[in-house]
């Protein structure tokens, strides 16, 4: 009889050792840790060349002429203002006209910003047009409240609109975008169209 309780014990003793085995196996945590994103080494690199066109996206070209330090081709951030450009290229030199410039601008990419002498016919705007028939246009994509506001048929509230509409959606592509603009319809479109150019 102590034979066979030996033998019974032995097989309890390794059923016990399997069940262990098993259930440890089953709800250990480290199978688990092994599956977290930095074992995809694929989709980390997929991830920072993102990152990377995203930085780079950020980044647009003005070209700064006329009275300053340096003038030139500069790269700056899509968000940067005008006085930023201007210290970037070294500041106003004695001859600037710094009163025809509106320091507070927004820039844009591919942005002419041109600083008068002093005695020049002033500037109604910061950018240069490619012809003389633009020059008098207002750039809607970068024109201030006041002077979305001398356009015809637009105030106070359709001005703020055409802000909100620009900062909310991104850069007008086409005169006909403004149609979009809550308040502008096919007949205040039609008054303004020729003083206002896009982009």
């Amino acid at each position: 009889m102590f034979h066979r309780f030996k033998k019974y014990g032995a097989v309890i003793a390794i059923g016990s050792f399997f069940l262990f085995y098993f259930f440890f196996m089953k709800d250990n945590p480290k199978d688990e840790a092994n599956l977290t994103p930095n074992s995809f080494p694929e989709a980390s690199n997929q991830t920072e060349e993102k990152n990377e066109q995203s930085k780079s996206l950020e980044k647009i070209i003005v070209d700064i002429k006329g009275n300053v330090v340096k003038p030139g081709i500069y790269e700056m951030a899509h968000d940067a203002r005008v006085h930023e450009a201007i210290d970037l290229a070294g500041g106003f030199n004695e001859k600037a006209e710094q009163t025809a410039i509106n320091l507070a601008q927004k820039i844009q990419d591919e942005m002419v910003i041109y600083v008068p002498a002093q005695g020049e016919v002033e500037q109604s705007q910061v950018n240069l047009s490619d012809s003389d028939s633009n020059q008098s246009k207002i750039r809607i994509n970068s024109a201030t409240a006041d002077e979305i506001e001398s356009l015809n048929g637009i105030g106070p509230s359709k001005a703020q609109a055409i802000i909100d509409y620009r900062e909310e959606n991104g850069l007008f592509q086409s005169v006909e975008d403004l149609l979009e603009v809550p308040g502008i319809g096919e007949k205040t479109l039609e008054n303004l169209k020729e003083d206002i150019q896009v982009p």
